[in-house]
């Protein structure tokens, strides 16, 4: 406990020390966890915007690629609507295959 400031010469870094030591209990009883969870949304956010962009850049560069390889054989218009065809039917077999996990079979 504090002691008399007349007697103690020791009273004032004794007195510094337990309020440092209770403004450090505080601290991490409330600012960390906080601070942890705001670093937590704020990456979150970041990294899902990066992915959503990176997705659609590469969902732009698999339908470009695909119409310049279909070029090679098909007219232009041709190979734009084969194309879009292709990646539809994948898009639509994977929905499907989605689609069927989304619940566990019922086999006993």
């Amino acid at each position: 406990m504090i002691s008399n400031p007349f007697t103690d010469p020791k009273w004032a870094k004794k007195t510094v020390a337990i309020i440092d030591r209770w403004v450090d209990f505080v601290s991490d009883k409330t600012t960390r966890p906080i601070a942890n969870l705001v670093r937590l949304v704020v990456f979150g956010l970041i990294a899902l915007v990066a992915a959503i962009t990176i997705i659609v850049l590469a969902l732009v560069g698999i339908s470009r690629g695909l119409n310049e390889l279909l070029d090679i054989w098909l007219t232009r218009d041709d190979a734009v609507w084969v194309s879009y065809f292709i990646l539809s039917s994948i898009f639509v077999a994977i929905g499907a295959w989605l689609m069927r996990k989304r619940y566990p079979s019922k086999q006993d």
